[in-house]
This record gives C-alpha cells, structure tokens and sequence, in this order.
C-alpha cells in the first residue's frame, strides 16, 4: 500500500520538492499551507494548517487520517529564518522563531502521534539544520531553534520507540530555496557598532543560500529515510563542508574552533 505522508510547510521550498519526489514515487502526499486557497496547480493536495494554531493543527491532520485511513510518515519541514545581533533582535520576534521552528514542530508531533500508535507504526522526520550544530553569527537564533528540535528529537524518539514509531532529524545545510524572502531579519541600523559586519554577513548568507545545492538531494535523502528499518538519530544534508564543519566541532578546541568561524565570516 501506498504511504501516507504528511508534510507541514509544503508550498514551496524544500517541501515542494520533498512531496513532488515523494509524490513521483506512488506515495499520498498532502502538504501545508497557511493559505492553500492561493496556490494553483500545486504538484500534490494541500491542506490548511499553521503550526502556530493547535486548532488547525489537529483539522488538518484529522482531515488526511478521514480521507486515507491512517497516516504512515509526517515530515515536520515548515519553519522561518532570523538574522540579526543578538543585541539588536527585538525578543518578541526571537520568541516568533521559537513558536514555530521549535513549538509549532512539537505540537504537529503531538496531533499525529495518536493515530500512530494506534497504528503501531509510524515515522517522523524532524527537518533541522547543519546551522542547529553549531551557535553562527548573527544566526544564533535559528541556530538555537534548530539546535533545540535536535535534543527533542533525541527525547521523544526514545519515549515512542515502543510504539512502533521511529522519529529522526534529517538536517540540511544551504539548499537554493526562498527561505531568505521569509525571514525575519533586524534592520542594518544607521548607528549601529555591528553595521558593517552584519551586512557583509546579510550578503554571505544570501550568496550561501543562491549557490546553495539542489533540494532534490534533500527528497532522495528523505525517501530513503523513510525505507530504511531502524532509521540513524541524526541525519546531515549537503555538501562536504558542510557536513565536515560538524565534525570540527567535535574534535577541535572551543576557542579554535570559535577562531575558524570568526575567519570564515571575517569578524
């Protein structure tokens, strides 16, 4: 039978090319959108659902488990970027991030986690960043939502394991996508001390993410997660560089380690 997989934050991005390459390969895909009535000629069904709103949370996955009878995989993906001096970001809007890349994940965990184990069977995969290994400039912040959603992914992997459902992280790094157009990022202040380094580093991260790798490879990565019996914790997505910077991280000093970073966004 055909898997049933749902996919939050699926209009776009890296969720669009998930559930079109899943879609491809004879699963039931139905992806979310805050707004799903806008998007015409969607390459898979869409249904509504804000992470930020439990109600909707809990119609929307009622609704896939109404119309297909169960629901086989969740692929927890919708998220939203910060960029900013910590100094200089207003807290609310760090607490914004926090709700959806952190708790908004939890709480669709928390609606499908049910059917699952009636079904006693059942596969969530937490989509959560290179970026969440490792506190980034300017970044820190979505590094902390990210990095946060890893520890929870380790918690509640263990506390379900028994009920025949596996749940991991797949984390990708720097994929061609819009994620730039929807983040939140704090203004280049005029006066500021950070001004020139944080827009040399608005413009890296802007580059990273243009020249950044194909999110097909993050849908391969994904399909074959979800065939795979006794899925890893922790999955990384993206080029070598990437992938290697986490195991620097690991093996080399703090204050080393810290150095190379500093080098690397010229600080």
């Amino acid at each position: 039978m055909s898997k049933v997989v749902l996919i939050t934050g699926g209009s776009s991005g890296i969720g669009k090319s998930v559930g079109e390459f899943l879609t491809q390969k004879g699963c039931i895909v139905y992806g979310t959108s805050r707004n799903p009535q806008k998007i015409q000629q969607h390459p898979f069904k869409l249904v509504a659902l804000d992470v930020n709103d439990i109600e909707s949370i809990n119609q929307a996955v009622a609704e896939v488990i109404t119309a297909e009878g169960k629901l086989d995989v969740l692929v927890n993906n919708a998220g939203m970027g910060i960029t900013g001096p910590i100094e200089e970001t207003p807290t609310n809007e760090m607490r914004k991030v926090f709700d959806t890349n952190l708790f908004g994940a939890i709480d669709v965990m928390k609606a499908v986690l049910p059917q699952m184990r009636k079904q006693q069977s059942g596969l969530i995969i937490n989509v959560t960043s290179i970026a969440g290994y490792m506190g980034l400039p300017f970044r820190g912040i979505y590094s902390a939502t990210k990095g946060a959603l890893e520890i929870v992914t380790e918690a509640i992997r263990m506390e379900v394991k028994n009920f025949g459902v596996e749940v991991t992280n797949v984390a990708p790094g720097d994929f061609a996508t819009n994620i730039a157009s929807g983040r939140y990022h704090t203004p280049v202040f005029e006066n500021s001390p950070y001004k020139k380094v944080y827009q040399e580093n608005l413009d890296l991260m802007d580059a990273h993410v243009d020249s950044g790798g194909d999110p097909i490879e993050m849908a391969k990565a994904i399909y074959k997660v979800m065939h795979t019996s006794k899925p890893k914790i922790h999955y990384k997505v993206g080029d070598f560089m990437q992938k290697f910077s986490i195991v620097l991280k690991k093996i080399l000093p703090d204050k080393m380690y810290e150095k190379l970073l500093m080098n690397h966004y010229k600080l």
